[in-house]
């Protein structure tokens, strides 16, 4: 999508962009969870946000899309941490859009919630991957998911930032293997500059 159009409707829509957010980040404060043990949850959800609006421009194909992408960088973890349903997610996300990018946001939300699992390969493995390939804008998403958390990882010093530091590294071939979809349609793709950005990290 142009750039230009695209930055003019984020400026255009920033008053139901800070509503989405500020939605979010109440919900996961209303059930306690935290980032990292002691940083607010929206300390998180800010920056797969911020990420997604930053890159946005290089998946969106149409200007109707952009505030289900929003929406699903900010409500990711809805099912999977805020006890919210596939229904819940759908009926939260009319109050900003109309039904055709509700069912988009919803289906973004729900092909990021892990499968159950008692191991985190088991909670993310092929099943779930397909499910993000299959769905427009998920792979993005997913990417600055993972940008979000290998960021942080990567810049703090204590122990837990130190042991996901190696998981991530050891995880990201199969990772970004796993996002990548074959197909040509531009809202599965997966932005290079994020990828480099994230390659940078490791060093």
């Amino acid at each position: 999508m142009e750039l230009q159009k695209y930055t003019d409707f984020l400026a255009a829509n920033q008053e139901t962009i800070l509503a989405i957010r500020d939605a979010a980040f109440a919900l996961h404060a209303s059930v306690g969870q935290t980032y990292n043990d002691h940083l607010p949850y929206s300390y998180h959800l800010g920056m797969v946000a911020d990420s997604a609006m930053q890159y946005g421009a290089e998946v969106v194909t149409d200007e109707q899309d952009i505030l289900p992408v929003v929406f699903g960088a900010y409500y990711h973890d809805s099912i999977e941490d805020a006890r919210l349903t596939y229904n819940d997610v759908t009926k939260v996300a009319k109050q900003f859009m109309n039904e055709a990018q509700a069912y988009m946001a919803a289906e973004v939300v729900y092909a990021l919630t892990n499968d159950k699992g008692r191991t985190r390969a088991e909670r993310a493995g092929e099943h779930y991957y397909a499910g993000i390939r299959a769905t427009p804008y998920a792979p993005f998403v997913k990417l600055c998911d993972r940008l979000a958390n290998m960021t942080h990882s990567f810049t703090a010093t204590d122990s837990s930032n130190n042991r996901m530091r190696a998981v991530y590294q050891q995880e990201w071939e199969h990772f970004h293997q796993s996002i990548t979809s074959e197909s040509t349609d531009q809202r599965l793709a997966l932005p290079e500059r994020m990828v480099q950005q994230i390659l940078a990290l490791f060093d």
